[in-house]
């Protein structure tokens, strides 16, 4: 059976209307979705009982299911069974401006990215929308706090799961759905250029992230396969059309990697490939697994890698680091479920 969740408010209105009805009981069961908070159509007052009946005919509200969560200072992270029985993760950080979650798109990834656990798992398949929409939902209701920021970071590629991902950003943003607005919302790639051109011409103002990692194709094709499909040429002319058509600055995300990636000469070649743009680095320090061999850049390295980009005028930042006492790495705790 279909999941509600997976709805957008347009989708609604169209099966309300294809009922006989009209569009306006959409925006009511919107309201009832994500402002009420009901867990069963049998709390729905407003609306008929035969469209209810219809809608339950087609549309299930079954959850996902917490099996599992580990804290630590400012951060909780989730491990959810889906219906299927796979497991996925998403994680709660706390910051001075709000809550913000790490959503997963994808039961496991195909991007085989060397130095993420994510990635040593192959993808099982796309989560759809309503699995996207509820990993919000569950750790809002869990948590008696709303959620302000929203970043699609967690397990898997979320422009090879596109359709799903815009549908969800429609549902988070909507101001009856979560309220979440454009700019609190990020999505990272890790450069499916196609996608990324696909993207420039989307109307809300999500925020867009780059997962680089290394300032040249031949460090990128040892730690990034994608880099062989789409090389750092092809992703900073797609970049260069999504920046003159969005007019939106560009987050380039670099994890530090021992001996890999982190040398002064990369730092001044990352510094020289971006000139010019309107964007800023977003160095992040490395979680270690036992599972990967690469190792976390040590502080004193991390701060010259930093100032030879300040030097260079680049705007950058060092991310805080969450979770140092749990599976903090991204898909670590969903490994740890799944090889039991």
């Amino acid at each position: 059976m279909k999941n509600l969740y997976n709805l957008s408010l347009e989708e609604m209105e169209d099966f309300f209307l294809e009922h006989g009805s009209k569009k306006f009981h959409a925006l009511q069961l919107f309201q009832w979705l994500y402002e009420k908070r009901i867990h069963s159509y049998s709390q729905i007052t407003n609306i008929k009982q035969e469209l209810l009946d219809s809608l339950a005919s087609v549309y299930s509200l079954t959850p996902l299911k917490i099996v599992d969560v580990q804290k630590d200072v400012d951060v909780c992270k989730y491990l959810f069974e889906l219906v299927d029985g796979e497991h996925i993760e998403a994680v709660l950080m706390r910051h001075d401006y709000g809550n913000s979650v790490c959503v997963s798109s994808q039961v496991g990834c195909n991007m085989g990215c060397r130095f993420c656990e994510s990635g040593r798992r192959k993808k099982v398949r796309n989560l759809e929308t309503y699995e996207m929409v509820l990993q919000i939902l569950m750790i809002e209701e869990e948590l008696g706090e709303r959620i302000s920021h929203v970043v699609v970071m967690g397990i898997g590629e979320p422009f090879d799961n596109y359709d799903n991902l815009i549908r969800f950003f429609q549902i988070i943003n909507h101001p009856k759905g979560f309220a979440i607005g454009s700019r609190h919302i990020t999505v990272s790639t890790c450069g499916i250029v196609p996608k990324i051109l696909e993207f420039s011409d989307f109307p809300l103002q999500v925020n867009l992230a780059i997962s680089l990692h290394a300032p040249n194709n031949e460090i990128r094709n040892q730690i990034m396969p994608i880099n062989r499909v789409y090389p750092i040429e092809e992703v900073m002319k797609a970049l260069n059309v999504y920046f003159q058509k969005t007019n939106r600055r560009i987050t380039f995300e670099y994890i530090l990697l021992k001996d890999t990636n982190d040398s002064s000469s990369c730092a001044q070649e990352l510094a020289d490939l971006i000139r010019g743009m309107n964007c800023y680095v977003n160095l992040i320090p490395y979680n270690e697994t036992n599972n990967i061999s690469f190792k976390r850049t040590n502080t004193v390295q991390i701060m010259r890698f930093y100032d030879i980009l300040k030097k260079n005028n680049v705007s950058v930042t060092i991310r805080r680091e969450f979770g140092g006492k749990i599976s903090a790495a991204c898909g670590q705790l969903r490994s740890k479920k799944e090889e039991l």
